[in-house]
């Protein structure tokens, strides 16, 4: 009987984890299935650019496991069952269980209210595609009256940075400001921080700094020093959270509800299970957890790749380097900053800003896209007909000789 592996979620982590284990198992031996509630692969490093009413690329996730072996279950995520192993999803014929016998669970994270009043009803996030789409149609809307509009945008983390920058680029009729709970850009150094505070005066943005939100309006945000700001579109980017569906599972989780796993990303509670991308609490090589990121995606999902194909082959488990390089920010289509932390996450004195640091960020994007739409960019020809073969139910005795 096939080594049954379910894959939980195909975002960064989770297409990549399943695009490499079909390349390095043996289609005889597994059989590996993906979940996900969308048809297509989310470029969400991206997101910002399509609200700012920019085209981004949205492979279809059919297309991406073709001739993979992969089967695709369009279906969303509703329950796990470590004890029996099995997955409760919820689809369009009703939905059922998937029974696995490795389950990696790799969900993602959302946008995350805080618990601000008004933030669930008034506010916008970019955190998925759907809402994002919402904003940018908002966006438009308000283009079209040809009068302007104010834009708020809630939380100066990299999505808030990033989501600013790239609205009042676009869109330069419409009034954009950016609130910070501390300084703008305190995590970069000062080279970059002045960098950082030299764009917004470029395109335009107001920056609140040291200022908090403690409820969102329809047409207004309400600062706790009693300011009161005027929006038509408030953009809350101030944090993200990651589904529940694991901490009501009784698998071991942290306070925020996120997978605590060892070294090799396999959860301490449960030996079969194993978490990649934000939903891992991962503790990095420097001894601190890894930030939510595409990066963390990337250094998570190689180990959880390299630990299951060792422990199901019987080889040795390689081990991947567990850090967090640095930030790459976009500032707009024409600037950017690259910031690089040392070991212990902090900047380091040097940055690479401007245009260069743009082309780099795309560099960065492409590459990422182009490694989730050919998961098995290295598998031989043959093996790849197998599998596709394989996933139909019939292999040509011309093929097996």
């Amino acid at each position: 009987m096939k080594h049954r592996i379910v894959v939980l979620g195909a975002g960064y982590a989770g297409a990549y984890v399943a695009g490499n284990l079909a390349r390095r198992l043996s289609p005889a031996d597994t059989e590996i299935t993906v979940v996900n509630a969308e048809p297509d692969f989310v470029e969400r490093l991206r997101l910002h650019q399509l609200a700012a009413g920019q085209q981004i690329e949205a492979p279809a996730l059919a297309d991406v496991f073709a001739g993979t072996g992969i089967r695709l279950r369009l279906a969303r995520v509703t329950a796990v069952d470590p004890e029996r192993q099995v997955v409760a999803i919820a689809d369009a014929d009703g939905g059922g269980e998937l029974g696995y016998d490795t389950l990696v669970y790799a969900l993602g994270s959302h946008g995350d209210d805080c618990g601000v009043p008004g933030v669930a009803e008034h506010a916008f996030d970019i955190a998925a595609r759907p809402s994002a789409l919402r904003l940018r149609e908002r966006l438009d809307s308000l283009d079209s009256l040809g009068e302007g509009g104010n834009v708020v945008v809630v939380g100066d983390g990299l999505t808030g940075i990033e989501t600013a920058t790239e609205i009042a680029e676009s869109r330069p009729g419409l009034s954009v400001a950016l609130i910070a709970r501390g300084e703008l850009g305190a995590r970069l150094s000062d080279g970059a921080r002045s960098h950082l505070r030299q764009a917004c005066d470029r395109l335009g943005i107001t920056v609140l700094e040291h200022t908090s939100v403690e409820a969102v309006e329809a047409m207004r945000v309400l600062c706790a020093d009693g300011t009161a700001l005027t929006s038509e579109a408030t953009v809350w980017t101030a944090g993200f959270a990651v589904n529940p569906i694991a901490a009501a599972s009784g698998l071991e989780v942290t306070q925020n509800g996120r997978i605590i796993v060892d070294d090799t990303m396999r959860s301490i509670s449960h030996p079969n299970v194993y978490a990649a991308g934000d939903s891992a609490h991962a503790i990095g090589d420097n001894g601190r957890p890894l930030p939510m990121s595409c990066a963390s995606a990337g250094a998570t999902g190689r180990q959880a790749t390299d630990a299951i194909v060792g422990r199901l082959t019987g080889g040795k488990i390689a081990k991947s380097k567990l850090d967090y390089p640095g930030n790459h920010i976009s500032l707009g289509r024409k600037d950017g900053i690259l910031q690089p932390v040392d070991g212990e996450a902090q900047a380091k004195p040097t940055y690479v800003g401007g245009r260069k640091a743009a082309r780099i960020k795309t560099g960065i994007l492409k590459i990422s896209l182009w490694g989730v739409s050919h998961p098995t960019f290295g598998l031989p020809k043959r093996k790849r007909r197998l599998a596709a073969f394989e996933a139909w139910g019939r292999v040509p005795e011309s093929f097996v000789r």
